[in-house]
């Protein structure tokens, strides 16, 4: 069959929207109509060369939500018709870290980098080259053929367009601070660039009961974003969020600082590293160049001060019940989705989309697709 997909040919590049051919689902697959799709900063790094692509042609996009078409042989879970958002890692349900609750670790999550289906061939052709696929997914395609795994299920009723924001940035976000963060109640956070990642870290934060949460972002729109969303202040340097943290804690510094910055540096992680009380908590969730080696921090005072620096992935959630959990709190008004999506564009209008993402005009830009 055919359909619109918006490829990367080289890098750096711009995307292009294309025709392309795209195979029937296997066994274990299935065929989603794309209804929406964030505009993730994790694929823009890839247009920027900052990540890396095993193979060329490459399609984007691992944030979506849609309508299932047509499953597979030996499909179970989902049938035609049915509402689903993307999960960027599929969960086997069957390996030490699936078992163990931690879904965001499972193995097959080591084949996303590949591009290919799980079974190591391609679904999507150009031109008769095989085109690899974010996380096997390819959301910034009109259809697309995903593991039966790369689903998660949702009641009908809920808006696609702000569902979609469920496969990437709000439970990264909101897990950075609930499970990375550990956050408790009376905690003072700072959550280190308040983006589409970030953002969701402040909600995460607000729900866990910190009493103070301070967002940092050179941009104003996302500090007036953070604090309509439960930041209690907003700076735009981390130095200015350290010292009000410090007068809040005589001295000590942040329980947490939560860095969601756009691209990662290792002076990033030793600006929060320095803001953060004995015991405290630097949460590393952005995303750095995988060149990128060596954080600037004082050894001495990461034992001595038993401070400890946590990645996370994923928001160490497990989608498959923690994206249903979340949908549920949308539902009660306990979570904000709808105001997290600042403008939605046409698959055409990709390139512009990440221009004004870098712009700082976008919390979330999101293509919704006729």
């Amino acid at each position: 069959m055919k359909t619109r997909a918006a490829l990367l040919m080289a890098q750096p590049g711009k995307w292009e929207v294309v025709d392309v051919e795209l195979d029937e689902p296997q066994d274990h697959e299935v065929l989603v109509r794309i209804v929406a799709s964030g505009l993730c900063h994790s694929d823009d790094h890839v247009a920027k060369a900052d990540g890396i692509v095993a193979h060329f042609p490459y399609c984007g996009g691992h944030e979506g939500a849609g309508v299932v078409e047509a499953v597979g042989s030996a499909v179970a879970s989902l049938k035609p018709g049915d509402h689903i958002v993307t999960s960027f890692i599929p969960g086997c349900g069957r390996c030490r870290w699936c078992a163990s609750g931690k879904q965001n670790l499972c193995v097959t999550g080591a084949l996303m980098g590949k591009g290919t289906q799980l079974d190591g061939t391609y679904r999507m052709h150009f031109e008769g080259h095989d085109v690899a696929r974010s996380s096997s997914i390819g959301a910034f395609s009109e259809l697309s053929v995903m593991p039966e795994t790369s689903c998660v299920k949702i009641p009908q009723h809920f808006e696609l367009r702000s569902a979609a924001l469920l496969g990437c940035a709000v439970p990264t976000g909101w897990g950075s601070a609930v499970n990375a963060a550990e956050v408790q109640p009376g905690d003072v956070v700072i959550v280190m660039g308040v983006g589409g990642i970030g953002i969701n870290a402040v909600q995460g934060a607000a729900h866990a009961g910190a009493t103070r949460i301070i967002a940092v972002d050179p941009v104003a729109l996302k500090r007036d974003a953070a604090l309509r969303l439960g930041a209690t202040d907003a700076f735009e340097s981390i130095a200015e969020a350290a010292d009000l943290a410090r007068e809040l804690t005589d001295g000590q510094g942040a329980d947490s600082t939560i860095v969601t910055v756009g691209l990662l540096t290792g002076e990033h992680v030793a600006e929060a590293f320095d803001s953060i009380r004995k015991a405290g908590t630097v949460v590393v969730t952005a995303v750095a160049p995988r060149s990128t080696v060596g954080i600037p921090v004082n050894l001495l005072v990461l034992a001595m001060y038993q401070k400890r620096i946590q990645g996370c992935l994923y928001g160490m959630m497990s989608p498959s019940s923690d994206i249903l959990r979340l949908l549920a709190m949308y539902e009660q008004g306990q979570l904000k989705l709808d105001e997290l999506v600042t403008r939605t564009y046409t698959l055409d209008e990709i390139n512009t989309g990440y221009d004004d993402l870098h712009a700082g005009t976008n919390i979330r830009g999101v293509i919704e697709f006729s």
